[in-house]
């Protein structure tokens, strides 16, 4: 539904009051989208992944300690698989052609076996 004039105003005004008063927030804001918002997730979550199974390793410690790494590879895969049901189909497609060897094209491929599935 579209806004009428007075209320175009008012979010105009508001708008200019913003990045009045804040620039650098307007600037981040503009700046990130959703895109790079579960991009940044699904990096995150496989960094997680990964640290999960180096404490997957050291069962010659403790017992507990494994088990911590199992709760984190699980929520890390649950947040991944998350975050890609998440993006959509004109984004898993930029992702694809940034590259066949960088890290947002592999993820882009991934994505991509997902939705087909």
């Amino acid at each position: 539904m579209p806004l009428n004039d007075h209320e175009q105003r008012i979010l105009d005004e508001i708008e200019r009051r913003l990045a009045e008063d804040d620039p650098n927030f307007v600037e981040q804001v503009g700046r990130t989208d959703l895109y790079t918002h579960h991009t940044r997730g699904i990096r995150l979550a496989a960094v997680g992944f990964l640290l999960g199974c180096a404490l997957l390793l050291l069962i010659w410690v403790s017992i507990w300690i494994p088990l911590i790494g199992f709760a984190v590879m699980v929520s890390s895969a649950l947040l991944i698989y998350r975050y890609l049901g998440q993006l959509g189909r004109d984004q898993i497609r930029a992702m694809q052609e940034e590259g066949a060897f960088s890290m947002t094209g592999l993820i882009g491929r991934i994505a991509a076996r997902f939705r087909r599935s």
